[in-house]
């Protein structure tokens, strides 16, 4: 039900969205959250996270031709200068990032990130990377590969050890794949509370990125970072009226947890 809402609302409220981008788009950091690109994304009997790549293609040019924006990685997104910067990633680790979606980003220069769930790569999922594919993704131009945790569990609802265990084991699993220090983190689900925030510091992350909506100021803490959600029936125009900052009123994820 939560699911149809949220489409019934983005829908209805796409005229308000449009009536806003006369206004300036917003500062801050932006970073830009996609799954799936042309394959069933997990838990979607909707079909919204996953992309068809045509749109894909073109959410992308239009990001490559969006003057007001630099497009950054997500380490440097804090810290540049510019008056609005954008990262993209991706969460799951969808056999598609690389041979659909890595692509297009390379064609327009567009760095991005990966965010890994190590347990669905090692179930072995015609969906989801293999160790492989993910070493090849890893040492593509501009890619930078993160942790979605070990299994996809809402991190909030676990103990001390497993949430430890959740963090470390895939860290060090992908690490080991390939070849490379894993800093940073996508929440499963968006759970994230304080002791999440600080879990992840302890096991070495420097960069956790949730699911609520909207951009980031200079001040955000770097291991609490909103995104803005880029949904399979997201139009170009939808798309723009994200990049531009009028969707940013929609934060449905609930508190922030930077405020406790």
């Amino acid at each position: 039900m939560m699911r149809w809402r949220r489409i019934f609302t983005r829908g209805v409220s796409g005229t308000i969205a449009l009536a806003r981008c006369a206004a300036a788009p917003r500062t801050g950091f932006r970073v830009l959250m996609y799954h799936a690109v042309g394959s069933a994304a997990a838990d979607d009997a909707l079909g919204i996270y996953s992309m068809a790549p045509d749109l894909f293609a073109q959410q992308v040019a239009a990001l490559a031709d969006y003057d007001s924006a630099s497009i950054v990685g997500l380490e440097q997104g804090l810290t540049a200068t510019e008056p609005l910067r954008v990262a993209v990633t991706f969460d799951d680790g969808y056999r598609d990032n690389l041979y659909r979606a890595a692509p297009v980003l390379q064609k327009h220069g567009i760095p991005f990130t990966v965010f890994v769930c190590t347990g669905f790569m090692r179930q072995g999922s015609g969906n989801y990377l293999t160790p492989g594919e993910l070493k090849e993704l890893a040492a593509l131009p501009g890619v930078t590969i993160g942790s979605h945790g070990a299994t996809h569990t809402p991190l909030t609802g676990l103990d001390e050890r497993a949430l430890h265990d959740e963090l470390a084991t895939s860290k060090a699993y992908l690490e080991d794949v390939t070849g490379r220090a894993v800093t940073g983190l996508s929440y499963p689900h968006g759970a994230v509370d304080r002791r999440v925030r600080d879990a992840a510091a302890a096991a070495g992350y420097t960069i956790g990125a949730g699911s609520r909506f909207g951009s980031n100021g200079p001040s955000r803490d770097p291991l609490l970072l909103c995104r803005t959600d880029v949904l399979g029936i997201d139009s170009v125009r939808v798309f723009k009226q994200k990049l531009h900052g009028d969707w940013d009123w929609y934060r449905w994820r609930g508190a922030d947890p930077a405020a406790s």
